[in-house]
């Protein structure tokens, strides 16, 4: 499992900047096809946003693992360092139990819109929604590491935010 993790977050985090790279191709390719051209690219916003809500949902587990999610520092900054400890455990227990229930409502809405397809490039509802699911999977998965980090630790994390 500790080798998996690593090699699951590689290839996120290269998934994450071929979201990104293909986030910024579509638009400018759109320009393209409709200032030099003269032809629009139809189904280019529609597609556009599709690669925003997966960049964004593929990428949300590593700002996890980097530490990156609002957590609100200052003020556990201020709290004594035992009951920190038990409010970082409460905070990681409803993160992973939030974005297990998101999963769990993405797979549902899935499921009562097999036969449904996007507006523009009619693309199936399940694949529109895929990056939710995967994403919010990833991110109970991520959390739970989390957990099991500062369960092992048997105290808080060390909180040195700078305020000015």
């Amino acid at each position: 499992m500790t080798a998996l993790l690593p090699a699951l977050r590689a290839g996120l985090r290269g998934l994450s900047f071929a979201l990104l790279a293909l986030l910024v191709a579509t638009p400018l390719a759109q320009i393209v096809m409709r200032s030099v051209f003269n032809v629009p690219m139809s189904g280019a916003e529609e597609l556009t946003r599709y690669f925003l809500i997966c960049a964004v949902f593929v990428a949300a587990p590593l700002v996890t693992f980097e530490g990156g999610q609002i957590a609100m520092e200052e003020v556990q900054a201020l709290v004594p360092a035992r009951p920190r400890w038990w409010l970082q455990m409460f905070i990681e227990l409803a993160g992973i139990a939030f974005f297990a229930l998101m999963a769990v409502a993405a797979v549902v809405t899935i499921g009562n819109n097999l036969n449904n397809r996007t507006a523009t490039l009619e693309m199936p509802f399940w694949l529109f929604m895929a990056p939710l699911v995967v994403g919010m999977s990833l991110l109970s998965l991520e959390t739970a590491v989390r957990l099991a980090h500062t369960w092992r630790r048997g105290r808080a994390e060390d909180k040195h935010t700078v305020l000015s």
